[in-house]
């Protein structure tokens, strides 16, 4: 319909956009992510960096070849595949063997993407899928910790980082297990405030998580992340954590402790707020986040590994269409007690 040279739209909702497109978005968590992934090389040195460009490689090298031999037309412009080949790369060792990398790049956007037919269709989140098959088929490799700060790590790769494909990898120096084994093996506790700076070894990502929150800071304030998935799962390690130091501090590890070690805030600020396997209502935010939370918990303290937030995510992906099923808002006009016809 034209009037005065005016054109009307008549279409259905949503009538009001934000104007953020999926490449959009996903750039800015790229940006977002630049902080952690520069101090993870800064900690880490020249290997990080290898491990860090493999995964990221292997990730779009994996998407383009889906596109090119399925027929189908490029993503790589999204920047998604981008966004999973770095997360996927900071949850890795920054001793890992490149080819060992690669392979689980592969699987990442192979088994853990495309499979389900691509963005938006995979219930899991695809760099944890590649986290979980390398965590699988390598398990000593992926809980072999290099030392952060080396006098000679921008000098120097580790051997281990170029160790052959099929060979068992040889690290350089003195490994170094991370505060999470430290205490539940040894009940050595490590400084807070060294875990929140991020002078700690892990995995790459298992840096500052100071830099990771002004990551979701930013997100959260270009309406780009929900932030009621970090919300719950904070709220539900700081619960239960605390609850548990209560009754026997020397057993139990303190809240702070909780949040600041491992994966947890990588995984709370970036993995677990995906868009395509979190949660659309706010209560099943919430929810999901709060599960997620309590899942840390146990895994950490009664588990047989000391970490546990890739298994906990992964529970919460699949049980996130569950909750928008049984937590859907009540339509307009209808009671609480009115099934919609």
């Amino acid at each position: 319909m034209t009037a005065a040279g005016k054109t009307l739209e008549i279409r259905t909702s949503p009538h009001i956009l934000s104007g953020h497109s999926v490449d959009v978005i996903m750039f800015n968590v790229v940006l977002a992510l630049l902080p952690v992934t520069g101090f993870a090389v800064y900690a880490f040195g020249m290997s990080a960096l290898l491990v860090l460009g493999v995964a990221v490689a292997s990730c779009l090298l994996t998407e383009w070849g889906i596109c090119r031999f399925g027929g189908g037309a490029s993503t790589l412009g999204d920047w998604s595949v981008a966004i999973t080949g770095l997360l996927y790369g900071l949850t890795l060792p920054p001793g890992l063997p490149l080819w060992m990398v690669a392979v689980g790049g592969v699987v990442a956007v192979g088994l853990g993407k495309a499979l389900f037919g691509g963005l938006g269709f995979n219930p899991f989140n695809p760099a944890l899928v590649g986290r979980a098959f390398l965590q699988a088929a390598f398990p000593v490799a992926m809980t072999s910790w290099m030392p952060a700060f080396s006098a000679a790590r921008f000098s120097q790769v580790d051997a281990s980082t170029l160790a052959l494909p099929l060979s068992r990898p040889v690290y350089d120096g003195v490994t170094s297990a991370t505060p999470l084994a430290l205490w539940k093996f040894d009940r050595q506790v490590t400084e807070v405030g060294d875990m929140a700076l991020g002078f700690i070894g892990g995995s790459t990502g298992e840096t500052s998580a100071l830099l990771i929150l002004v990551g979701g800071v930013y997100l959260v304030s270009r309406n780009m992340m929900n932030w009621r998935i970090p919300a719950g799962i904070f709220a539900a390690v700081v619960a239960l954590s605390g609850a548990l130091h209560a009754l026997d501090a020397q057993s139990y590890a303190s809240p702070g402790f909780m949040l600041f070690s491992g994966g947890l805030m990588l995984g709370a600020v970036f993995m677990a707020t995906d868009m395509v396997g979190s949660p659309m209502t706010s209560a099943g935010c919430l929810v999901y986040g709060a599960l997620i939370g309590v899942l840390v918990v146990v895994i950490r303290t009664w588990g047989g590994m000391p970490e546990g937030v890739m298994y906990a995510i992964l529970l919460g992906n699949a049980v996130t269409p569950h909750m928008d099923r049984w937590l859907q808002p009540v339509p307009y006009g209808v009671t609480p007690r009115e099934e919609p016809r």
